[in-house]
């Protein structure tokens, strides 16, 4: 009888519970969109008004003060391009340019990359750090010899000029070598027990994972190249080998008063650079994280 009063009074005794904390309310998104939605608003802008502008006549757009907002769609600047200029020869010239560097960038970058993360040979430190001294070199001071090489060639005017110097970047070596050392090694050491070749071991190991590596590669190659005007510039001299950054410089100086066709070329040329980015922009976010580049 006394025990039990006594444990029904410990019981009675004990502190009541406090009171559940009050959840605060949790919004929808970041706290960080409140900042980064403004700015990125701010950077849409110029191209909103961009294509805004290509949509517009060409005297609603020498009308002053300038139209904000077309009155109505006209693709007449379109029209122009793609049917009275070189436009389409342009476009085709830069795909191919863009396409060849990406895919020599892709492999020659993995068997450079591979090379010096996992294989040990005399000067493979030295070789490195001479490849990386090289992203330091301004274009500037190597355009000129870069010229005399194509000459001696025989390249000077065609597009092999423009493609022979983008055949591999130090860029995609080293991003391919920061990748490629992330990856465990018990890994490849597994795939050559099992009898693997080196080369087997890069293509059916290695390259499925670094997969975001090669995006990543992939989506810097395009961009420099095709956005590429000061090189074309000096190597090309003929209408029919012009890329489309450097034939859309020389539209907008024949034809300065037909501002909607010029409007509708930069939309077209900015269109595929958009398109690359957004559909590889998660795989280079993974790449930057992995690979040990990130600030």
């Amino acid at each position: 009888m006394t025990a039990t009063t006594t444990g029904t009074a410990q019981v009675h005794s004990r502190p009541a519970a406090a009171p559940a904390a009050r959840r605060r309310p949790r919004m929808p998104f970041s706290a960080w969109h409140l900042l980064l939605a403004p700015l990125a608003a701010l950077f849409a802008v110029p191209l909103v008004w961009l294509v805004l502008s290509s949509l517009m006549s060409n005297a609603e757009i020498n009308r002053f003060p300038p139209a904000l907002w077309p009155s109505g769609i006209d693709f007449g600047g379109y029209g122009y391009v793609l049917g009275n200029a070189m436009f389409p020869r342009w476009l085709l010239n830069s795909a191919i340019v863009s396409a060849v560097a990406v895919t020599s960038n892709l492999v020659f970058g993995v068997l450079g990359g591979y090379a010096f993360a996992r294989m040990r040979f005399a000067g493979s430190r030295v070789l490195l750090v001479l490849m990386l001294a090289t992203m330091a070199v301004p274009f500037q001071l190597t355009m000129i010899p870069t010229f005399l090489v194509m000459k001696k060639l025989g390249l000077i005017d065609t597009l092999g000029a423009l493609i022979v110097p983008a055949l591999v970047t130090p860029f995609a070596v080293f991003l391919l070598r920061q990748f490629f050392l992330s990856l465990p090694r018990e890994l490849e050491e597994a795939a050559w027990i099992d009898g693997c070749s080196r080369l087997r071991v890069i293509f059916s190991i290695v390259l499925p994972l670094a997969r975001p590596a090669l995006a990543t590669v992939a989506v810097l190659t395009f961009l420099t190249t095709w956005n590429d005007l000061t090189w074309p510039l000096i190597a090309i001299n003929h209408d029919t080998q012009y890329t489309l950054q450097l034939g859309l410089t020389t539209f907008q100086g024949q034809h300065h008063t037909k501002w909607s066709a010029v409007m509708a070329g930069n939309v077209l040329t900015v269109l595929p650079v958009l398109t690359a980015f957004l559909f590889a922009q998660k795989a280079f976010i993974r790449s930057v994280t992995s690979s040990g580049l990130k600030g």
